[in-house]
């Protein structure tokens, strides 16, 4: 203790409980642990020494950025006995250098503040979520994030261009230049992105950014049916090859939900729909003029071929943005209406409408008085999969219980379905049970031997996404 507080000064370490109290706990408060003390370095050196000095003397090291992971990736274990290295004092832009269209962060950046960086540069940053306000770089590279435009940009992996990290041992693993062409062996950036921290701990990284867009069209749709929505879709994939960045899907009870949760929100059609899809379009500078009537009659378009039943576009940017916060706001109204079980899974593409219409009546069957309620990111097969409780369920209970079997059986459905357990949260402590039940066994072998080979004291983040090679122990 003596001396990481005298590397890192007083306000890079305490052992005051109540100082680190707020980050005992994930963001949907289902994991709480306990940490002998939080470090917040301020450099890539101090992080280093840091966890030079854990490996010393075996003391284990929570990664943790903004602390809104879904899956308890960055909450410390019951034990007591790691400490929490929070990476939130490394805020800084290092460069953006708007000819390379590359910017260089720290890993505390927040994703909110890369997005205003970029815009007075001229550019965007092509990766967006409803959290963007406290989640951080770090942890989006380390979780591999995902977000409403991997339609068209790709998950966090593809904005990486390059990472700096800190190893187990100290070492600073620098390969924050990006090439186009580099054939020096194996692309080790790539083994640390989606990592979580277990085998390196991510303090900044190179990020690919794109020309700001010159205008966008944004449309609310009214649809029979999800089958319907995939139709829509591949409609204008065809129409808009270059343009379509965002198409999200949900039930009409997820917008009542919405509506109900959210004073003063309306509903942007007047008539009621089983189904509703959000659509983006965008246009570079000086091709948004056509934008909105091209949108206008790719919609009438497809109401005429019976993939959609209303419509309405966005009249200005304060309308688009109304839309996408009743779509950002699903999971915060489902979380007030009562207990749930929430599933961030993926399937094949195009059998997620299949899967959707399949497995929440089977889950409804086979536990009554539960409903399921499917909406997500229907372009890359990402399926926000959640299971309301009963009436009268009692929150944490019912979790722990009933929940737990509920959870179980939906990812044996995805698994048969040739889908992931994880499509964009990670696996942290929540999933690793599952993915250990439900992994094939030859990638969780190939995992836990990097781990081994990459953290042979098992110090970082101990308990999540997959643990030592077995007969090798954590602290």
């Amino acid at each position: 203790m003596r001396r990481a507080a005298q590397l890192l000064g007083p306000r890079g370490f305490t052992t005051d409980h109540d100082l680190i109290e707020p980050w005992l706990t994930d963001w949907r408060g289902r994991f709480t642990g306990r940490a002998m003390a939080m470090a917040s370095p301020a450099a890539t050196a101090q992080v280093a020494q840091f966890v030079s000095l854990c490996g010393e003397f075996g003391v284990p090291v929570v990664p943790q950025g903004g602390n809104s992971g879904m899956s308890g990736g960055a909450t410390p274990g019951e034990s007591g006995a790691s400490v929490i290295l929070s990476l939130r004092r490394m805020n800084a832009i290092r460069s953006l250098d708007p000819q390379a269209r590359q910017v260089v962060c720290e890993a505390g950046v927040i994703l909110q503040s890369l997005h205003e960086a970029a815009e007075r540069a001229g550019l965007r940053f092509a990766l967006t979520l409803g959290g963007k306000g406290s989640a951080t770089i770090g942890g989006l590279v380390s979780t591999n994030a995902g977000g409403t435009q991997v339609l068209r940009h790709g998950t966090m992996r593809a904005q990486v261009l390059g990472v700096e990290a800190v190893m187990a041992d100290g070492r600073i693993f620098d390969s924050l230049t990006s090439l186009k062409k580099d054939n020096r062996g194996f692309d080790l950036k790539q083994l640390l992105i989606g990592s979580e921290g277990t085998l390196g701990i991510v303090t900044a990284a190179t990020l690919r950014l794109l020309p700001a867009i010159g205008g966008r069209a944004v449309a609310w749709c009214g649809l029979p049916s999800i089958r319907a929505a995939r139709e829509l879709l591949l409609h204008l994939e065809v129409g808009f090859p270059e343009a379509l960045e965002g198409f999200e899907v949900l039930p009409h009870h997820c917008l009542e939900s919405v509506l109900a949760h959210l004073p003063g929100t309306r509903s942007p059609l007047d008539s009621r729909h089983e189904w509703y899809a959000l659509v983006e379009l965008v246009a570079v500078a000086g091709a948004q003029d056509a934008l909105g009537a091209s949108a206008e009659d790719a919609l009438t378009r497809a109401m005429e071929l019976g993939l959609l039943q209303d419509a309405a576009i966005a009249a200005n940017e304060t309308q688009a943005d109304e839309f996408w916060r009743l779509r950002d706001s699903i999971a915060p109204a489902e979380r007030a209406h009562g207990p749930a079980m929430q599933h961030d899974i993926s399937v094949p593409v195009e059998r997620m409408p299949e899967f959707v219409t399949s497995a929440i009546p089977a889950i409804e069957r086979e536990f009554p008085g539960v409903r399921g309620v499917a909406f997500g990111h229907l372009g890359d097969g990402n399926v926000h999969f959640h299971v309301l409780a009963p009436q009268g369920a009692i929150r944490g209970a019912w979790e722990k219980s009933e929940g737990k079997a509920i959870s179980h059986r939906v990812h044996d459905l995805v698994t048969e379905w040739g889908g992931s357990i994880s499509a964009e949260h990670g696996i942290g402590q929540l999933k690793r049970g599952e993915l250990a039940r439900l992994g094939d066994p030859v990638a969780l072998s190939l995992m836990r031997a990097v781990k081994q080979a990459l953290d042979p004291a098992g110090i970082l983040n101990p308990g999540k996404l997959v643990e030592l090679a077995p007969g090798r122990s954590t602290p």
